[in-house]
């Protein structure tokens, strides 16, 4: 099995620990989420509207529909179902390897688990809440149990793999 995955340490200022809250600060401000995502959360909708299509998740609905850091100490899973979250960039080459696959997956569990992907470029709180340094970086969460992170890109055996191990989710026929 071959693992592919960039780093995503930040150079500089943000490497100051004092710098912390300044960051956030201004993440949350340039984060603010627009009308159609407010709506989408708000109606109390638990996952995607199409589960059988990846769903690029803002750090408001992560929160709503995956895990609320900001409340909840211990990991408390918020969906209905399972779901594959994958960390990653637009400028990452094994991230871009990953996209097609967690493409096919989604189509192929056919709404059985969501598919979620979140750009750690756009929503740095949610990727320095999760420690995220390399990309592309998956989290495999169960409904129920401990979520499980793969770092690097794999081949689509190996989700399918992770999947029914970490989730008890069979791929359908």
């Amino acid at each position: 099995m071959t693992f592919a995955s960039c780093s995503n340490k930040a150079k500089g200022k943000e490497d100051d620990p004092k710098n912390k809250t300044e960051q956030i600060e201004q993440t949350n401000q340039a984060a603010a989420p627009a009308t159609s995502v407010i709506s989408n959360i708000s109606d109390g909708q638990t996952g995607p509207k199409d589960p059988t299509k990846v769903h690029k998740l803002t750090t408001e609905e992560f929160k709503q529909w995956v895990f609320n850091y900001d409340v909840n100490q211990q990991w408390a899973y918020a969906g209905d179902k399972p779901c594959v979250i994958d960390f990653y960039a637009d400028w990452c080459r094994p991230c871009k390897m990953v996209a097609p696959i967690m493409e096919e997956l989604a189509k192929e569990y056919n709404g059985e688990v969501y598919f979620y992907k979140v750009n750690v470029d756009e929503e740095k709180e949610l990727a320095q809440a999760f420690g995220i340094r390399s990309i592309p970086s998956v989290l495999f969460c169960p409904k129920t149990g401990q979520p499980q992170m793969a770092v690097g890109a794999m081949e689509k055996e190996n989700y399918i793999k992770a999947i029914e191990e970490v989730m008890g989710v069979k791929l359908p026929k």
